[in-house]
């Protein structure tokens, strides 16, 4: 558990959700369905005026719901406790303050300015990719790496066409054509995700991982389509050259993604072959990768074109949302009901997604990361 400083907070009564304002970020926070559950727990909601649309919620939904729409971001930055679903944008960070208790997708280690301004401003954040569960896992990252690994394989195939400067390889080939060939280096939720997926449409696919048990789950689905492969440095320049369509999905929690593609493999592949980053929001697995937008997401390096959108969920923002909001609603009611100190004693899942309070960085790996 995170080394959590025993200040006595009261219950957090007040939930603010601002409008997101990363480039071509549409998801929200919660769904009106979600504030109508914190109207009912006591909570006063302040939703910010269009926070919801991009995600198909109209403010009225909202007002039904029993939440307060409120037509400023500083007005639904100003509630005690502020849900979001990406980092403090640079033009946010003259909200943060003292007494703000922030939940969201944090990534400190791969946005160090973002530590900088909490830790500055001696905000209390915690960060939905380190609240783990009683097995390991990491809850709320999940339904989004599920949603991102289905998109890699699906924005993957897509900018294969030629017409988009790829190869021009069909994943799923045609009688009498080989299919397309994909490796997945990491089999979590983003690996099998794509896999999945990479099945479905009829490739060849590849899933490294160097977790044994984890490919042992993967090969009880396999098919003859499908090959899992211990990783090495070997290994992974062996399938990252024969592949046409390459996604990284390593994650390493709260820390730096380790980059296992260098630039030697990447000139290695046939040109036209396409990577997708999806481990770009913790840094990137691919030493070429350079983190993109929803509206320019490629970049061509060493002949190969690299797909590293930072926020890939927010390419389907409503069920995005829908599913980010199942996943956190419990911790956030925790939060708003029981105050900091006590939901992150009682519940030490969640006490470990306490990345900063008081003007420090308190989870450890977080903290090794950002150089102590």
């Amino acid at each position: 558990m995170a080394n959590v400083t025993q200040i006595q907070h009261p219950a957090l009564t007040s939930v603010g959700v601002p409008a997101e304002v990363k480039p071509s970020e549409r998801r929200v926070a919660i769904t009106p369905d979600g504030a109508a559950e914190l109207v009912h727990r006591g909570c006063r909601v302040l939703v910010q005026s269009g926070a919801g649309a991009g995600a198909g919620f109209p403010d009225d939904e909202y007002v039904m719901a029993g939440a307060t729409v409120v037509p400023t971001a500083a007005e639904a930055w100003a509630a005690q406790l502020v849900v979001k679903v990406k980092e403090p944008y640079p033009t946010e960070f003259g909200h943060l303050r003292s007494d703000l208790t922030l939940f969201t997708y944090l990534h400190l280690a791969a946005y160090p300015q973002v530590a900088s301004a909490l830790v500055d401003a001696g905000s209390t954040a915690f960060a939905y990719e380190t609240v783990d569960d009683r097995s390991g896992g990491l809850p709320l990252l999940a339904p989004m790496s599920e949603i991102a690994g289905q998109l890699a394989t699906q924005m993957g195939a897509h900018h294969l066409s030629a017409h988009l400067g790829g190869s021009g390889v069909l994943l799923g080939g045609v009688p009498g054509v080989r299919p397309g060939r994909v490796a997945v280096i990491g089999a979590g939720h983003v690996g099998w995700a794509a896999a999945r997926i990479a099945l479905g449409l009829g490739a060849e696919v590849t899933v490294i991982d160097r977790d044994l048990e984890r490919l042992r789950w993967v090969d009880q689905h396999r098919s003859d389509r499908l090959v899992t492969v211990a990783s090495s440095r070997s290994a992974v320049a062996r399938a990252v050259a024969e592949s046409d369509l390459v996604v990284g999905a390593v994650l390493v929690a709260g820390d730096r993604a380790p980059v296992v593609v260098d630039r030697t493999m990447v000139a290695a592949m046939r040109p036209g072959s396409v990577i997708v980053d999806v481990a770009v929001d913790q840094g990137g697995c691919v030493e070429t990768t350079v983190e993109t937008t929803h509206d320019d997401p490629v970049r061509v390096v060493e002949g190969v074109v690299h797909y590293a959108v930072g926020n890939m969920p927010g390419a389907v923002p409503r069920t995005a949302a829908m599913a980010l909001t199942n996943a956190t609603l419990p911790y956030i009611v925790r939060l708003a009901t029981d105050g900091v100190d006590a939901a992150a004693s009682e519940s030490p899942g969640l006490g470990n997604g306490l990345n900063v309070r008081a003007g420090r960085i308190v989870n450890p790996t977080v903290a090794a990361a950002l150089g102590g």
